[in-house]
């Protein structure tokens, strides 16, 4: 069992930055993949940024070049930077981790609420 405890939303005017914060505790699967996705109000839930814990990291076309991906493996937290923000990018951000060997292990954080305003 993980539990994951997001930080770092709020309201942001366009083109400002955010930094996302996710810290993990309980057993995180040994060899994992952290991921941010989000979900806005009537739409489905999008993977935005993921990263394995060899450091290898995939964005979402739409968040390629303003979003960046990162963990500290010694204290289990992933971090979401997001530069250029654009009201497009309005949503609740949640945190996951997922085993690298077997993916039906996962876990959702509560999710955070970024807001970007024009």
């Amino acid at each position: 069992q993980v539990q994951l405890v997001e930080s770092g939303g709020g309201l942001v005017q366009a083109g400002g930055s955010l930094r996302l914060s996710c810290a993990a505790s309980g057993s995180t699967f040994g060899a994992n993949v952290m991921a941010w996705y989000r979900q806005a109000p009537g739409k489905q839930r999008d993977m935005v940024a993921q990263i394995t814990s060899s450091g290898s990291t995939n964005y979402a076309d739409s968040v390629k070049g303003r979003f960046t991906i990162s963990r500290d493996n010694a204290k289990n937290t992933v971090y979401l930077q997001m530069n250029s923000l654009k009201p497009e990018d309005t949503a609740v951000y949640y945190c996951n981790v997922r085993s690298s060997y077997y993916p039906q292990d996962t876990s959702w954080g509560q999710g955070t609420q970024v807001t970007v305003s024009s």
